[in-house]
């Protein structure tokens, strides 16, 4: 046995080695794949995303870093920047907003996104108290 023949087959044996390229030797268009969050000039991050719902909280309010206790009729917004997930609120229709304490954590992927802020509505949100 030779030792192109113990190293397995070669391109020829295999099929073709297009490897992603037109029969013109141009590279294919790439598909598009939602969710997948990749850039080519920022390290692996997305660029900015957010979410927004209007929530009521429950007796307790939500507590902010800025201000403290925030109650009443809220806006939230799940943000998702440089690989890191941040909420926060606002009074509804005001233009300031406010951290929420503790909620700025590392999000690995950003398709995660949806499913954060899903969580943060519902832990949230609580108009009958």
């Amino acid at each position: 046995m030779t030792a192109a023949e113990e190293s397995g087959p070669t391109n020829e044996e295999s099929g073709p080695a297009a490897a992603g390229m037109t029969a013109d030797g141009t590279a294919e268009t790439p598909a598009a794949v939602p969710g997948a969050g990749m850039v080519a000039d920022s390290g692996g991050a997305a660029s900015p995303q957010s979410r927004t719902s209007d929530i009521v909280p429950g007796p307790g309010g939500v507590m902010t870093d800025e201000v403290g206790v925030v109650t009443g009729d809220l806006t939230l917004r799940t943000e998702y920047a440089d690989g890191k997930v941040t909420l926060r609120v606002q009074y509804k229709d005001a233009d300031e907003w406010y951290a929420v304490t503790g909620t700025s954590v590392a999000l690995a992927d950003p398709a995660g996104l949806d499913a954060v802020h899903g969580v943060a509505v519902g832990l949230l949100n609580r108009p009958e108290g």
